[in-house]
């Protein structure tokens, strides 16, 4: 018989250290490998900690509640010898696989940069885990009603325990809905106040009460945030993409004898995107106060629907250094695993732009959402044939052409009408002007 140690796993570059959520195996109990042991939450993402060897759980090093930094051994478990060949360090440095619900639970990328928590850890000297101020921000309860909670967690931090009994505590009215009633009023809870301002619905008789799931809570509430950072102004061209369109027609059956995969138009689109950045590198900021953070890198978000109908973003990391080949097969792997909950929590981390292709459900245009603490967003419209003038030094001419519209959502704060037009005509400047003898 031999130990084996359940190290934190590193579950990004950012992260220090996690919650322990809740334990999902007890002292005694057997293990199998690859078997979750245990939940965990940061204040991006909450996951689940696998085991690499089997065997039984003989201790637990830290209770429900517990704030543990990465590379801590969190619990002993006993195998056999045969078994006990894996390295200690193999978890550290291991990203646990995400099943669906912590790539739901992963939207709740909280930007620190333009959101400022309820809770400041710090504050009369107390420290307050990601846990437990996600979940004071889910309860509209503030700094100086959750100094009033009695921690009972290590150094007198309040634990998941303590903040669940303070809240139950609180609640004075339990909401009830008759069942023979008619009608009913069905609280709303708007994302930018407390529960306690909370208006009402009538649900009529014959109306269907459908709970959002949690990612669908998360999206809203980022939605909301951003509409309330960023004064958002939509700038629109159409381009014309004729001789685009002809050179993917006429290079993407190679393309995929040779690669296996198809070539999209999306990597297209987010080339152009990347050479405008280049061109226009104050459209890749963000915001922090009263300050500009000029990011460095131009990492690429690409919004991608899931089977449930959400949507979460995959992100392209220093796509300016990717050739097309390189752009297309990174596309086609981050739409594929993200329509099968295989994406990691670093993958949907770290964007500094975004592009939604709305072309794909057949939508002409879009008004996107810009993605904090990202100042700008492309949505990019259905390609559709339409007559148009066509200008020969013979005189004009009507023809049918490929067209396309682009629209530019961006923060008017700090990017002007000049700017945020300029950059999306910009970009459909190099797809007007695509080479139609280009290799790929």
């Amino acid at each position: 018989m031999s130990e084996y140690k359940l190290i934190m796993p590193k579950m990004g570059e950012s992260i220090a250290e996690a919650t322990i959520i809740s334990w999902l195996k007890n002292e005694g109990e057997h293990i199998d490998i690859d078997e979750a042991v245990l939940e965990i939450a940061t204040d991006k993402v909450d996951s689940e900690v696998p085991s690499m060897e089997a065997g039984v759980l003989t201790q637990k090093l830290f209770n429900e509640g517990d704030v543990v930094k990465v590379g801590e051994t969190i619990a002993i478990i006993t195998t056999s010898v045969e078994n006990s060949t894996i390295l200690e360090t193999k978890l550290v440095n291991n990203k646990p696989t995400s099943p669906v619900q912590e790539i739901e639970k992963s939207i709740h990328v909280a930007q620190q940069i333009t959101t400022q928590p309820i809770i400041k850890n710090g504050e009369q000297g107390k420290f307050y885990s990601p846990l437990v101020m996600n979940i004071a921000r889910e309860e509209g309860i503030n700094s100086d009603q959750l100094a009033t909670i009695p921690g009972t967690g290590n150094e007198g931090r309040v634990t998941k325990k303590d903040i669940l009994a303070f809240i139950a505590n609180s609640k004075t009215a339990p909401l009830s809905m008759a069942a023979e009633a008619t009608t009913s009023p069905i609280p709303v809870v708007s994302s930018t106040t407390s529960k306690q301002d909370q208006s009402e619905i009538s649900l009529n008789n014959g109306d269907e009460l459908i709970e959002m799931d949690r990612m669908r809570k998360l999206i809203a509430d980022h939605m909301v945030m951003s509409k309330h950072t960023s004064p958002h102004v939509t700038s629109f061209v159409e381009a014309d993409v004729t001789n685009l369109v002809n050179w993917r027609n006429k290079i993407k059956g190679d393309f995929k004898a040779r690669e296996g995969e198809n070539f999209t138009f999306t990597p297209i689109f987010i080339e152009a995107i990347v050479k405008a950045i280049k061109d226009f590198p104050m459209i890749n900021i963000s915001v922090s106060g009263d300050n500009i953070i000029k990011r460095k890198n131009i990492n690429i978000g690409m919004a991608a629907a899931l089977p449930s109908g959400n949507l979460i973003v995959p992100v392209i990391k220093n796509a300016d250094f990717m050739n097309l080949t390189g752009l297309a097969k990174t596309v086609n792997d981050l739409a594929n695993r993200a329509r099968i909950n295989k994406l990691t929590p670093d993958e949907i981390q770290g964007g500094t732009y975004t592009v939604t292709n709305v072309g794909t459900f057949g939508n002409v245009l879009g008004t996107p959402i810009i993605n904090q603490p990202q100042v700008a967003i492309m949505a990019m419209g259905a390609i559709v044939k339409k007559p148009a003038v066509i200008e020969t030094e013979h005189g004009d001419l009507i023809g049918i052409r490929h067209k396309m519209f682009l629209s530019h959502s961006y923060d008017h704060r700090v990017v002007d009408g000049a700017l945020g037009g300029m950059f999306v005509r910009k970009v459909a400047d190099y797809l007007e002007q695509w080479d139609t003898d280009r290799e790929v």
